[in-house]
């Protein structure tokens, strides 16, 4: 009975080592798109960075920064000074760390696709600039935490195996870019 048990491990993990596993790491990602974070209830103009390194099977994880900027109008005034709308410019800058998991056997890919679902955590930095001339409150009062989280969901189409384009549909920061694998 030892035997037999000892074979079967021994035949299955030589079947996972003959398995090819793609390797989705060393890759820098750069993609443009929009961005949402708190306070602002809309869309943003969006960048975002992050480098994939191979943690272990089909995982990755990815340190990521992110830059969104949008300009928006209140309107302010009281008996001093007249009433009109004042603009400000709000930045959102998110950092941390991305982890995906990529689905290309479950879907049975071609090596030209991949496919993941992933999340992120980290921080974000948020700074609000006033027009020169806005004399009320220059705090824009938000409940949003300084804790980023996101959730997404992705594909990359290689376009050569050095290159590919990537499609990140996310609920912080949506991107279609390019991935660069070293």
């Amino acid at each position: 009975m030892k035997r037999s048990i000892l074979l079967l491990l021994l035949v299955t993990a030589l079947s996972f080592t003959m398995q090819s596993q793609e390797r989705y790491g060393n890759t820098l990602n750069v993609g443009a798109g929009i961005g949402y974070y708190g306070y602002y209830y809309g869309t943003a103009p969006a960048l975002s960075v992050n480098y994939e390194f191979d943690v272990f099977r089909n995982f990755t994880l990815a340190p990521f920064i992110a830059v969104a900027s949008y300009r928006s109008y209140e309107y302010w005034g009281n008996p001093y000074y007249p009433y009109r709308d004042y603009y400000y410019r709000e930045t959102i800058v998110p950092f941390g760390i991305k982890g995906s998991y990529y689905f290309d056997e479950l879907f049975e890919a071609g090596p030209k696709w991949d496919f993941y679902a992933a999340a992120s955590l980290g921080f974000a930095f948020r700074t609000v600039t006033w027009e020169n001339g806005y004399y009320g409150d220059r705090v824009v009062r938000s409940t949003a935490s300084p804790l980023f989280g996101s959730l997404h969901i992705g594909t990359e189409y290689h376009l050569s195996p050095r290159a590919g384009l990537f499609l990140d549909i996310s609920t912080g920061f949506s991107t279609f870019g390019v991935g660069f694998h070293f």
